[in-house]
């Protein structure tokens, strides 16, 4: 434990988890709460060009996590890195001069270049022994980031627009500055490969774990169609004040912080990461099914403790059920895949989400997600985990 943990917190490591903190801490405060409230009340664009917009960030965060993979097994991740935070920055810097829709448009897809890289950097320095202890670590940086971006804008933006844009526009040009600090090279153990060799690997791992694919695309999926209708849900369906739901929302995000480390540490103690993502999922998927009902608030906040911890078993164990379909010599090509894959739900989850909302209402797409999440609590019960299992110990001998 303690040599694993010298190794991953080293200078580098260190410096990667704090790109990565503020390239999240960026994405929160700016696509959440920064770009809705600039686009409308300061350069009066129409909530329509600012949805596009919106959507625009996520498209090319997702897209290109392909393309940034693939880079990343052939270029110096600083390179690589350092380019997305570039182009970041200037997506930030254009966005004063965007009175127009397509230059506003345009601002947010250069600002969710940025966004990849780091992330898939961290992923590949992920070593295979105590994974999910590694991934609790980054997955708190990543929540921590994301959490606190928009608490911080939401603050600022009650007392001054054009200080929440420095705000983001210094943080996005501190994480270049970090990114100048990285060493060159590539990630050990990653060989260059023909690209067109590198597309059949990646086919025969795609088929291998087309059962997961189905998967992968509903959790994010289930999760995301809450995104639209949380707000409404929140003071329409539990009654609860605006401070009620900043308050229930703080508990979940801590329990699932406080949660990632402990939960990811003893999940590579216990071996038992089938029962994690069982156990974890159907939690998610009862507590969903609880808020439903209308509880009191008491009540939720329990709900929401839970539900913050059931989402701290799953995501260090599901990261290690996806990296043993990983190929040694093309990480970041790999992720970059799976991400791209998980992606599309995030995608697609608050267009269904919204059309639920608008033809059932807004209590029956949480009824849906804890269906969803329910189905896929059973479909891992059922999933070969003893396949899984041979599968790392295969790639541990080769690496």
């Amino acid at each position: 434990m303690t040599t694993i943990a010298v190794r991953w917190f080293n200078a580098e490591n260190v410096l990667f988890s704090a790109i990565l903190f503020l390239v999240e801490f960026i994405r929160g405060a700016g696509v959440i709460s920064f770009l809705p409230i600039y686009g409308e009340k300061t350069l009066g664009l129409s909530l329509d060009v600012i949805g596009i917009a919106v959507t625009a960030h996520y498209v090319t965060d997702t897209v290109l996590k392909l393309i940034i993979g693939y880079l990343l097994d052939r270029l110096s991740a600083h390179i690589v890195v350092q380019i997305g935070l570039v182009l970041t920055t200037a997506g930030i810097a254009m966005l004063p001069y965007s009175q127009s829709p397509w230059l506003f448009i345009t601002a947010s897809a250069l600002f969710g270049i940025g966004i990849s890289p780091i992330w898939i950097v961290c992923l590949t320095r992920v070593s295979d022994r105590k994974r999910a202890t590694q991934m609790g670590f980054l997955y708190t940086i990543w929540f921590v980031g994301l959490g606190t971006g928009p608490i911080v804008a939401n603050i600022l933006l009650d007392y001054t627009r054009s200080g929440t844009y420095m705000m983001l526009l210094i943080a996005s040009a501190v994480a270049l500055v970090l990114s100048l600090l990285m060493k060159p090279g590539r990630a050990s153990g990653v060989a260059t490969i023909p690209f067109t060799e590198q597309l059949h690997i990646l086919r025969d791992k795609l088929s291998q774990m087309k059962l997961l694919l189905p998967g992968m695309i509903l959790q994010t999926t289930g999760a995301s169609m809450l995104v639209p209708i949380l707000p409404s849900f929140a003071t329409d369906q539990l009654g609860l004040t605006g401070a009620q739901y900043s308050l229930l929302l703080v508990i979940g995000g801590g329990f699932t912080v406080a949660g990632l480390m402990p939960l990811g540490r003893l999940a590579d103690k216990l071996g038992g990461k089938k029962w994690f993502l069982v156990i974890g999922f159907a939690c998610f998927g009862i507590m969903l099914y609880s808020l439903a009902w209308a509880p009191s608030f008491w009540q939720c906040l329990l709900l929401a403790a839970i539900l913050g911890l059931s989402y701290a078993a799953v995501l260090p164990a599901w990261n290690a059920l996806l990296a043993s379909y990983v190929p040694i010599k093309q990480q970041g090509l790999g992720w970059g895949l799976f991400s791209t894959v998980e992606g599309i739900g995030v995608m697609i989850g608050p267009i269904v989400g919204g059309v639920i909302a608008s033809r059932i209402g807004v209590p029956a797409v949480v009824w849906y997600s804890a269906a969803l999440f329910g189905l896929i609590a059973l479909f891992y019960l059922w999933f070969p985990f003893r396949h899984f299992k041979e599968k790392q110990s295969d790639s541990r001998k080769k690496g």
